[in-house]
C-alpha cells in the first residue's frame, strides 16, 4: 500500500511481445499497450518474433496473422504450442484478414482470441486485458 492507502499498479513481470508490421498499427497497439500498463517488445516479423520467443520470457504475444519474412502467425502459435505451451491462452491475434479461409482455420483450430482491423481502441484493448490480464 502507498501512504494514499491505495495499492500500488502492478506490471507483468515480463513484457507483451507485439508481432505487427505495418508501421501505423505498430505504433497505434503499442501506444495503447503501454497507455494501459503494459511493457513491450515489438518486432516486424514473425522470424524474428520466433528468435525473441526463444530467447526471452513474455507475458503475453499480441500477434498479425500475416507478416513478412516467411513466418506467419499460425506458424508463431504453432513455435509457441510445441517451446512454449503456457503463452497458448495467452495470444491475441489481429489482423484485416479475417474472411480468408486460411485465417478462419487458424482461429478455429487455436481458439485464439482475435480483433479484427481496422478496431476500435476500447475493443482491442477489452480482449487483451480479457487474455492476457489487466496490467494496472
Amino acid at each position: 500500500m502507498t501512504q494514499s492507502g491505495t495499492r500500488p499498479a502492478t506490471r507483468p513481470a515480463h513484457p507483451v511481445l507485439l508481432i505487427e508490421d505495418e508501421p501505423a498499427v505498430m505504433a497505434l497497439v503499442r501506444a495503447v499497450l503501454e497507455g494501459h500498463g503494459y511493457q513491450v517488445v515489438p518486432t516486424e516479423s514473425g522470424a524474428e518474433a520466433l528468435h525473441l520467443l526463444a530467447n526471452r520470457d513474455f507475458h503475453g504475444v499480441v500477434s498479425d496473422m500475416r507478416t513478412p519474412g516467411g513466418v506467419d502467425g499460425a506458424q508463431v502459435y504453432a513455435w509457441i504450442a510445441i517451446h512454449r505451451p503456457e503463452l497458448t491462452s495467452r495470444l491475441v491475434f489481429i489482423t484485416g484478414d479475417i474472411a480468408n479461409e486460411e485465417t478462419a482455420a487458424t482461429l478455429r483450430r487455436t481458439g485464439a482470441p482475435c480483433v479484427e482491423k481496422p478496431f476500435r481502441v476500447h475493443e482491442f484493448i477489452s480482449v487483451v486485458e480479457e487474455t492476457l490480464g489487466r496490467a494496472s
